[in-house]
């Protein structure tokens, strides 16, 4: 799994970075991909990546301001266009079926694939054998969800240097050994499952926070993620205004990455007052409070990895 930015820039978009929007890789065995929020470009930033729209499964919207979700009805048709078929799902805060339906009927827009809106309160919002995703409402000037990712646990490692030991050669026995079906071979011996395979894989934790200033949920959303990615709109000096608009500064965020025991913390949404050169003095005041962090650099792929994978 990876995680891609593309677009790191709060209100309008400047030389140099787009408005929010965010990619996720999903794991290989799934071949496609997510988009947390969908501000105006985001297609085009998606034309300089690996991902192609057909593939694109699930759209979740963490707010209504015009930054996190101008590019929405452009992206829609143009999966239309480029002969995406399958479902998509989007999520989003009550108000968004409303703006969606309303901007693909006025233009005319048709869909060649279904397209399922989901309004959504907090909870769990969906679940599948992979995946479990939770939303939880953040601080904000309109209601405004953050999103944790959890990956369900896989199955171990099919031992095969052990088998080989065994003289077990590999093929359709491989297969019935690693989903867990015990084999009898033709020499009598039986080869349990349990016994070559190794313990299950943790799965990995990713929280997208959309904007918000400080909060309880902003904790308990990212409680011992192995990646957090949370808005630093303003350096700590201008603490009152994130206040007066609902933001946080990148020590803040940092703080929450610190209470809630996240492993990583990757920090977006940078004000336009900020210029590319200036987020490593944003990345510094982050750094002090929690070492583990990195100012989102758009188009660059950053890898989810698991805690077992941890040296």
């Amino acid at each position: 799994m990876e995680i891609w930015f593309l677009g790191t820039s709060a209100g309008m978009p400047i030389a140099g970075r787009n408005v929010t929007s965010i990619a996720l890789r999903m794991p290989q065995n799934r071949g496609t991909f997510w988009l947390f929020d969908c501000g105006e470009g985001t297609q085009h930033q998606l034309l300089r990546t690996p991902f192609r729209l057909s593939r694109l499964e699930k759209l979740f919207i963490t707010h209504l301001h015009g930054d996190h979700l101008f590019g929405l009805p452009g992206l829609l048709s143009s999966r239309a266009s480029l002969g995406g078929t399958d479902p998509l799902e989007l999520y989003g805060p009550p108000g968004l079926r409303e703006f969606t339906e309303s901007a693909l009927r006025i233009t005319g827009t048709h869909l060649g694939y279904p397209l399922h809106i989901h309004e959504i309160g907090e909870g769990t919002i969906f679940k599948d054998d992979a995946f479990i995703v939770e939303a939880a409402l953040l601080d904000h000037r309109i209601d405004c969800f953050g999103y944790r990712i959890t990956e369900l646990p896989h199955s171990g490692a099919l031992d095969t240097k052990l088998l080989a030991e065994m003289g077990v050669s590999p093929g359709p026995v491989y297969g019935k050994l690693k989903s867990g079906v015990d084999v009898e071979l033709e020499d009598g011996r039986t080869i349990r499952s349990a016994d070559v395979i190794g313990e299950p894989l943790a799965g990995r934790v990713v929280v997208v926070l959309g904007d918000t200033k400080p909060c309880d949920n902003a904790v308990e959303l990212a409680r011992d993620a192995d990646l957090l990615v949370h808005e630093a709109t303003f350096a700590h000096e201008l603490a009152e205004k994130a206040e007066e608009y609902g933001h946080s500064t990148a020590r803040q965020a940092a703080e929450t990455a610190r209470s809630a025991g996240a492993r990583k913390l990757l920090i977006t949404h940078f004000s336009s007052r900020y210029k590319p050169e200036d987020l490593a003095n944003l990345e510094a005041e982050a750094r002090k409070v929690f070492a583990e962090t990195d100012a989102a650099i758009e188009l660059t792929p950053y890898e989810i990895i698991r805690l077992t994978d941890r040296d």
